[in-house]
C-alpha cells in the first residue's frame, strides 16, 4: 500500500474533478454567496484572498468589488480552470495562484478582505491555516469563513462525518459552530457573528462531482437505509439519497 499525505490525496481527489467544481449549482449558487455581497459590498481599493479557490466562485464574486483578488488553491487543477474562467469572464484583476493554507506566500497584513468557502473541511492543520489567515489580514480588515456544519451531537456529528469520508477520502473533517468560535477565537480573530443556512444535497450530483467509487457509494446507500430516526430526520435523507446539512458564514474583523 503507497503512503499518501493528505495534500496528495486531496490534489488526486480534486485534480480529475475541477471542471465539475465550476459547473456545480451547490457551489455557484447559494444564501451564503448573497450574505456575502453584502458584507463585502464595494471596496474598490480593497486587495482580497479567496483561501482554497476550488472552482472560483467566491473569486468571481469578488473581482467586481475589489481591486485585486489572489485566488489560492491546493490543487494545481482547481487553479488553472479558476484562471481560464477569469480571462472567459474579463477579470483582469484576478490572479490565481498555487500553494497550501499552512504556510502562505504572502506578507503579513496584505489583504483587506480573506474568505473561504467550503475549503476548511479539507484543510490538515485547520489551526494553523487560520493563523495564515489572520495574520496575511490587515488589522480591521474582514474576515469571512463558510463551511459545512458538524451539528454539534455525537450521533449526528458521526453519520456526516463517515458518509462525508466514504464519499470523498479527502475530507478531513466538519466543525461545530462552538469549535469555529473556539479555532477562531485562538488565531486571533475578533468577535465572530455567525448566520446559519440548510443546504439540500442531490444525491447523484454529490457523488458524481467527487467521481465516487461505486462500491463506496453502495456503502453511503447502505448507511443511510440503516440510520436511525435521528438521523432521517435532521438530515431529511430522501428515498433517492438526497439529504441537507447544515452551514454556515462567520463574518469578522481582524
Amino acid at each position: 500500500m503507497s503512503i499518501r499525505t493528505q495534500e496528495t490525496v486531496v490534489n488526486d481527489q480534486f485534480g480529475p474533478q475541477a471542471a465539475s467544481y465550476l459547473a456545480s449549482a451547490v457551489h455557484a449558487r447559494g444564501e451564503d454567496l448573497q450574505s456575502l455581497r453584502e458584507i463585502i459590498g464595494h471596496r474598490p481599493d480593497a486587495l482580497a484572498l479567496d483561501l482554497g479557490c476550488g472552482g472560483g466562485h467566491v473569486a468571481f464574486l469578488l473581482a467586481p468589488r475589489v481591486r485585486q483578488v489572489t485566488a489560492y488553491d491546493l490543487s494545481p487543477a482547481m487553479v488553472e480552470v479558476t484562471r481560464a474562467e477569469a480571462q472567459n469572464r474579463g477579470f483582469t484583476n484576478l490572479r490565481a495562484q498555487q500553494g497550501v493554507v499552512e504556510q502562505l506566500p504572502f506578507a503579513d497584513a496584505a489583504f483587506d478582505v480573506v474568505v473561504s468557502r467550503y475549503s476548511t473541511h479539507h484543510w490538515h492543520d485547520v489551526g494553523a491555516g487560520l493563523r495564515e489567515a489572520r495574520r496575511v489580514l490587515k488589522p480591521g480588515g474582514t474576515a469571512v469563513f463558510m463551511d459545512v456544519v458538524a451539528p454539534g451531537r455525537p450521533l449526528l456529528d458521526t453519520w456526516l462525518q463517515s458518509l462525508e469520508l466514504l464519499r470523498d477520502p479527502s475530507h478531513v473533517r466538519n466543525y461545530s459552530l462552538a469549535e469555529w468560535h473556539g479555532m477562531l477565537s485562538t488565531a486571533g480573530f475578533g468577535a465572530a457573528t455567525a448566520r446559519c443556512y440548510r443546504v439540500v444535497l442531490g444525491f447523484q450530483p454529490w457523488i458524481e462531482r467527487m467521481n465516487t467509487p461505486a462500491d463506496h457509494v453502495t456503502s453511503i446507500r447502505a448507511l443511510q437505509s440503516s440510520a436511525p430516526a435521528d438521523v432521517i430526520r435532521h438530515f431529511d435523507i430522501q428515498r433517492d439519497g438526497t439529504f441537507t446539512v447544515d452551514s454556515m458564514l462567520m463574518s469578522m474583523t481582524g
